[in-house]
């Protein structure tokens, strides 16, 4: 089939690659210059076990216990009316049981097994690191996390509670000198430099089925036949099928189409900076459990990564959030990251729907298909979301389960 993708974010480029692995015509259309130049640009860089992530799903932190008192979502600036209804939902979210989290984890660890079979197939370098270790400070944070230690076991994920020089024994790097009451490991765990991924991936395809057509703005999507058109252009263009990979205001393509879904852009920020000294800086990742702050070594940078935002437009950078990462790293890694100069400083918006989870699938129009709403969780999902989206295209049951992930939830 000829297939139009909208978004050239991580999950636009890996749908794209498994649509022409399956022999369609693909074209990519995206409004920013490059690849993975929005939502996708300097993420968290953690991906699977998704739960150990801070703030990879609402109400996670909450009724398990899993993170500190952080783990609320900041609000700041002015407070529309869908961003009020949406936090309402969130909330009710928050209440919930775990089985919605097991299933999305599921999916994570079906997304890391695709990525490691592409970045193998095609042998790509994207800093990928392997190993995790959550840092927890004192004994009341260990008390509160056992619940949470149950959920992610029935996950199939390996969890060690280890002793504060196990800890130091895996990440030597780490300050002797910062209270540290026990830590868990998670040996399988891994991460890597999103952007990274999806540029190389972007760049072996290109030509091979797949078309990106840089600085292309969708205005419109049609039906009966299905057909995009594009800013500045004379008419549509037709297409038999079109999946919808849209990081931010999807609503402005669905909403003609009688589709919507309860989305918000909720801000994380992340800074990455030069290794200073390689001894004092993360083999791998490491969490701070209670300052919902991830540390992460990506090849000769350290990316520190934190908050959860909704902002109403033009919010500007929120400076205790930042000094806050500023802080954790010091707490744990003194001295291994330049911060005086060579700093990559990034806001992020990612659409994310009231209960964490994406949007993929039949979006009940025929030959609309979607694979968006990752929230936070788009690195850690887009293999597998990408997979299982063109088993759906060519009417084949996906290798793993996407109940209660489809736009009719809400």
């Amino acid at each position: 089939m000829k297939i139009a993708i909208v978004g050239a974010g991580i999950t636009g480029v890996t749908t794209a690659y498994e649509l022409a692995r399956d022999g369609h015509d693909t074209t990519v259309f995206e409004q920013r210059g490059a690849a993975a130049e929005e939502a996708s640009f300097a993420t968290g860089s953690l991906l699977a076990p998704l739960l150990t992530s801070p703030w990879a799903l609402p109400g996670f932190g909450q009724p398990l216990r899993l993170w500190g008192a952080q783990s609320s979502l900041r609000m700041s600036g002015g407070m529309s009316l869908p961003h009020l209804v949406w936090l309402r939902r969130w909330r009710q979210a928050s209440r919930r049981n775990t089985a919605p989290a097991v299933g999305l984890e599921a999916l994570a660890r079906y997304s890391q097994t695709r990525l490691e079979a592409i970045a193998a197939l095609h042998d790509l370098d994207f800093e990928g690191t392997t190993g995790r270790l959550l840092l927890l400070r004192t004994e009341a944070e260990l008390a509160a996390i056992q619940p949470a230690l149950q959920t992610l076991r029935d996950t199939g994920n390996a969890v060690h509670e280890i002793t504060p020089e196990a800890a130091r024994k895996l990440e030597p790097g780490l300050c002797p000198d910062t209270p540290l009451a026990a830590a868990l490991h998670l040996p399988a765990a891994s991460a890597g430099n999103c952007r990274l991924f999806g540029q190389l991936l972007r760049q072996g395809i290109q030509g091979s089925g797949v078309t990106f057509e840089f600085n292309a703005t969708v205005e419109r999507i049609s039906t009966n036949p299905v057909a995009i058109t594009l800013r500045g252009d004379d008419g549509p263009r037709r297409f038999d099928a079109v999946v919808l990979c849209t990081g931010a205001a999807p609503a402005t393509l669905m909403a003609p189409l009688g589709l919507a879904l309860p989305v918000a852009a909720v801000h994380g920020y992340t800074v990455s900076a030069p290794l200073r000294e390689a001894t004092h800086a993360p083999l791998a990742s490491v969490i701070d459990v209670a300052q919902q702050v991830s540390i992460t070594r990506l090849g000769q940078r350290v990316r520190i990564a934190g908050g959860a935002e909704l902002a109403g437009p033009g919010a500007e950078h929120h400076a205790p959030t930042l000094q806050r990462l500023y802080r954790t790293l010091n707490d744990w890694f003194p001295g291994g990251a330049q911060l005086s100069t060579g700093l990559q400083i990034w806001r992020g918006a990612r659409v994310a729907m009231p209960d964490g989870a994406p949007v993929i699938g039949a979006s009940g129009v025929p030959g609309v298909w979607l694979n968006l709403a990752h929230g936070g969780n788009g690195w850690a999902l887009a293999c597998g979301s990408a997979r299982a989206v063109a088993d759906l295209v060519a009417q084949r049951a996906p290798e793993v389960s996407l109940d209660g992930l489809g736009i009719r939830r809400f």
